[in-house]
């Protein structure tokens, strides 16, 4: 058999086809370049150099990026005077807020009858002073406890008086003090107050102390206060003052009183009790309100009278006997 040879091939000009024209960037790319003939195997592996294979390929078109996002239209800035003046009242909004906020804050940490025009509206009741039961001696009760069986007020009866309302002018006659048994008596009608006198008298009266005032508007105001011996005796006294509690003793100036309609105290001290009389209509040149309390060894008689067709009225006349209730139990 005749040995063939294989002629060598010129990798460099026979085997690599000319490269296509690389089109510009306005320009269309032209038609594909058939490939040339393909290499020996033995050829096919061995590496282009470098430097060839750099002049082979195309350059690479510089295509300008793309942008993300198409830009928002522009629109005018507005004058620097416009801005000027948002920034204005902006800035004055922000301190009306503070202030408002600070305002509310103050409001809403005030008592009602602190503020301008949200008083609480006057309902006809009289400023009366803190109210405090007075000191005991070493080791007394108090009279309603559970070892004081006997219900006595060992305190001060002075002490357990109602003091008088803010505006008040004090009875020079009546200062709290003690009083006999005349001045008591005296508040009931002329007919009425010798047989209040030997009564008394003839009683276990220990001391009466009384306490008396006016206020702007007219309405005169007393209490007094009568210590027995025991509760039989102050419960003995009361109930004949009481005999018949729907016409009871009358007062001087007064024709005749009946029970107050218009009584419903029913949470006072748990111990004592407390009935109140009005003077009936017509009444003559002033109209008297009066009423009893009864709490342990101890009677109660609270009077206020007012001139006027009006009369007294009835809601510091129950707050004045609500009060002096609470001192005595």
């Amino acid at each position: 058999m005749t040995e063939q040879t294989a002629e060598p091939v010129d990798t460099a000009t026979a085997s690599v086809p000319e490269p296509a024209a690389v089109p510009g960037p306005a320009e269309a790319p032209g038609p594909a370049v058939a490939p040339g003939p393909v290499p020996a195997p033995a050829l096919a592996a061995t590496p282009e150099p470098a430097s060839a294979t750099a002049t082979l390929l195309p350059p690479v078109p510089q295509v300008p990026p793309v942008p993300a996002q198409a830009p928002a239209p522009t629109t005018p800035r507005p004058p620097r005077r416009v801005l000027r003046a948002v920034l204005r009242w902006t800035a004055a909004v922000l301190v009306l807020g503070g202030l408002g906020a600070g305002t509310a804050v103050g409001i809403t940490s005030m008592e009602r009858t602190d503020v301008p025009g949200l008083g609480t509206r006057d309902d006809g009741r009289w400023d009366y002073p803190e109210l405090s039961l007075p000191a005991l001696p070493a080791d007394a009760p108090r009279p309603f406890s559970d070892s004081n069986a006997a219900e006595v007020h060992h305190a001060d009866l002075r002490r357990l008086l109602l003091p008088a309302p803010a505006g008040a002018t004090v009875d020079k006659k009546l200062d709290g003090g003690w009083v006999d048994i005349a001045r008591y008596a005296a508040e009931y009608g002329k007919d009425e107050r010798a047989a209040m006198t030997q009564r008394l008298e003839d009683s276990a009266l220990r001391h009466i102390a009384a306490r008396g005032w006016t206020m702007p508007d007219g309405t005169s105001s007393r209490i007094y206060l009568l210590r027995f011996n025991s509760v039989a005796y102050s419960t003995a006294f009361r109930d004949e003052l009481l005999e018949d509690a729907s016409r009871p003793l009358p007062l001087a100036g007064t024709t005749a009183s009946s029970p107050d309609e218009d009584w419903s105290v029913v949470d006072g001290p748990e111990f004592t009790a407390a009935q109140s009389f009005t003077e009936v209509v017509p009444h003559g040149a002033e109209q008297v309100r009066h009423a009893y309390v009864l709490a342990g060894d101890t009677v109660a008689l609270v009077v206020q009278a007012r001139k006027g067709a009006g009369g007294t009225e009835a809601v510091p006349f129950h707050q004045t006997v609500v009060l002096q209730n609470q001192l005595l139990g």
